[in-house]
């Protein structure tokens, strides 16, 4: 991993850590793969939180995790094969995920290696998971990468799963106040 990439995943871990309560863990890791999980409740409905978390990317998406520093450049196509990418100078771009699964207001599913994981021979799997538990909408998000990193895939999944939880915390925040954080 990049220094500039090492950077962004310690900034994002200590804002996660501050950004306030949600359930994460590692839930299993080896040389070869791992499985991060993040829990959380949003004061919303899931048709609502899922519109946020198609549509409106560019108002949660932190802004450190793109290649462009910019989440405005950051869309999803919701349908199988869709992209999930981002826009970047002199016409260039970058395929984070493809959509393979989306039932509206229940889960999204994307397959592909997020971010410094594009470099290596990895391919993972991203799910985000709605339901509807009294009011609110309980949001599961798992990614699960498996492949070939020099040096193994142990050391990632912590960082991994900072970064993905402070996606989460900031999708909650975006629905639930209009802001990210």
């Amino acid at each position: 991993m990049s220094m500039h990439c090492t950077r962004l995943v310690m900034i994002a871990m200590v804002a996660a850590a501050a950004a306030g309560p949600a359930h994460a863990e590692v839930v299993e890791t080896s040389e070869a793969g791992f499985l991060v999980k993040n829990e959380a409740s949003i004061n919303a409905p899931p048709l609502k939180v899922y519109s946020a978390l198609i549509e409106r990317i560019s108002g949660w998406w932190d802004p450190a995790h793109t290649f462009s520093g910019d989440a405005r450049n950051l869309s999803i196509d919701p349908k199988p094969g869709g992209c999930f990418c981002e826009r970047l100078p002199d016409n260039g771009g970058a395929q984070h995920l493809t959509v393979v699964f989306l039932s509206p207001g229940k889960e999204l599913r994307l397959t592909g290696a997020l971010g410094p994981l594009q470099e290596d021979g990895l391919a993972g799997s991203m799910t985000w998971r709605l339901s509807e538990a009294g009011g609110s909408t309980r949001v599961e998000l798992t990614y699960s990468v498996g492949g070939y990193r020099p040096g193994g895939l142990r050391g990632i999944a912590s960082p991994v799963d900072s970064v993905l939880r402070g996606q989460l915390l900031r999708l909650k925040s975006f629905v639930e106040t209009g802001r990210p954080n």
